[in-house]
């Protein structure tokens, strides 16, 4: 596989893992096992994860560097629900985690791979920093 697919595979693991994480964190929070029934205005906590999305999409370097340290408060959230909530709040703190760590992987290894491919991607113009 060339550097081009791998980058492009990193980018959309990224991308629908921190989607999988704004899908669940709403579907958590309001239906599946809220902490108050009928939902609780703890569903706003997927709020900063709608912001990178554009940068995602765009393949904004700067954008994947910040959700590596953002996503790190969500995995937290995860760890701590997964062991004190009862089930299924603690099953869909495990998946949390699980995209947690999806997200973080992607972005990492996607900056990884774009800074190592960057001397021959900026001559030729095809990926910019």
């Amino acid at each position: 596989m060339n550097k081009a697919n791998q980058i492009e595979m990193t980018r959309l693991l990224a991308l629908g893992s921190l989607a999988g994480l704004i899908v669940l964190g709403l579907a958590w929070e309001m239906w599946l096992a809220p902490i108050r029934p009928g939902g609780s205005l703890l569903a706003l906590k997927v709020l900063p994860l709608v912001i990178p999305l554009a940068g995602i999409w765009k393949n904004r370097m700067y954008t994947y560097r910040w959700v590596s340290l953002m996503v790190w408060l969500y995995f937290t959230e995860g760890v701590v629900r997964a062991w004190s909530d009862r089930a299924p709040g603690n099953y869909l703190a495990m998946v949390e985690v699980l995209l947690c760590l999806l997200l973080f992987i992607a972005c990492a290894q996607h900056v990884r791979l774009r800074f190592k491919n960057l001397p021959s991607a900026a001559l030729a113009g095809d990926i910019a920093p």
